[in-house]
C-alpha cells in the first residue's frame, strides 16, 4: 500500500467526517432555511434537543475554567506573519498570568494564541463550529467543544470570558467584535475590555465610527470609550487582565 496523504476531515459538532461523508449544507443552514417543504414542523422541536444538548456540553464543560479572555482574529494569518507571532506571544503571557485562552479553535491567529497557551502549560480553549472549509480544531487546543450552532458557541465566549482581544480578522472576527460592543452598550454584560490589536489595520474603521456613526447621532461619544487599541502585547494584556478577578492561590498548610 503507498503512502500518501491523510483523507481530509471535517468536524459536523462532535462528529467527524471524511471527504466522502460531507453534507452539502451546514446544521446552521438547515436551521435557518425558511424554504423548502413543512417538514420542519416535525423536525424543528428534534433540532430543540440538539440545541440543548449543545449548552449542556458547553455549560458542563467550562463551568470551572477559572478567569478567562477570548483572543479573536483571521484563520487565514501565516505562520511567518507578524500577527501570528503577536498572538502567540499574547496566549503565552495570558497563560504565565493564570487565565485560560479562549478561542474559535482554528488555524491562523486562533491557532497562535492557542499554541502560546498550550506550550507554557496553559489552559488552551477552542470552541470550534461545523463549517465546510474547516477541518476542525487545531492541534495546540487542549480542551475543546465542536458547536453545530453560531448561538450556542457565541454564548459560551461570553459567558465564560471577562474580556475580549480582537486582532485583524475578516466578517467572523467582525461579528464577535461588534456582539461584544452590543451588550457592554446595552448592559447585557457588566465591565467587559474589549481590546483591538493593531492600529494600523483598525483605524479606518475607528475613523468610520467617531466620525459618520457618532455624528448621526447613532452613537454616543461614550459608546467610543468601549474600544481600547493597542500595537503592544503586554498593554494588550494589561487591558484584559485589569477586569480579571485574581486567580486564588490556595493557602499552604503551617
Amino acid at each position: 500500500m503507498s503512502q500518501s496523504e491523510p483523507e481530509a476531515r471535517y468536524s459536523q459538532g462532535p462528529v467527524v467526517r471524511g471527504a466522502g461523508q460531507l453534507q452539502n449544507t451546514t446544521t446552521d443552514q438547515r436551521l435557518l432555511d425558511g424554504a423548502g417543504s413543512t417538514d420542519w414542523v416535525h423536525t424543528d422541536p428534534w433540532r430543540v434537543l440538539r440545541i440543548q444538548a449543545e449548552f449542556v456540553d458547553g455549560f458542563g464543560t467550562l463551568a470551572e475554567l477559572g478567569p478567562a479572555v477570548s483572543v479573536f482574529g483571521s484563520a487565514r494569518t501565516a505562520p511567518d506573519h507578524p500577527m501570528y507571532a503577536a498572538a502567540e506571544r499574547m496566549g503565552a503571557k495570558l497563560a504565565e498570568a493564570g487565565l485560560a485562552v479562549i478561542t474559535g479553535g482554528g488555524p491562523g491567529t486562533m491557532a497562535a494564541a492557542n499554541k502560546g497557551a498550550a506550550e507554557v502549560g496553559g489552559v488552551s480553549v477552542g470552541l470550534g463550529i461545523e463549517l465546510p472549509f474547516e477541518s476542525g480544531l487545531n492541534p495546540y487546543v487542549n480542551l475543546g467543544i465542536n458547536f453545530r450552532y453560531f448561538f450556542a458557541r457565541k454564548t459560551m465566549f461570553v459567558k465564560y470570558s471577562q474580556g475580549f482581544i480582537v486582532m485583524p480578522g475578516g466578517f467572523g472576527t467582525f461579528d464577535e467584535l461588534f456582539e461584544a460592543l452590543t451588550l457592554v452598550q446595552t448592559r447585557k454584560v457588566t465591565s467587559f475590555p474589549v481590546v483591538l490589536f493593531g492600529s494600523q489595520y483598525w483605524q479606518g474603521l475607528l475613523d468610520w465610527i467617531g466620525s459618520a456613526v457618532l455624528e448621526s447621532g447613532n452613537i454616543s461619544a461614550a459608546d467610543l470609550k468601549m474600544l481600547q487599541v493597542t500595537d503592544d502585547v503586554d498593554e494588550a494584556v494589561d487591558i484584559a487582565l485589569s477586569n480579571q478577578p485574581v486567580p486564588r492561590v490556595p493557602e499552604r498548610p503551617e
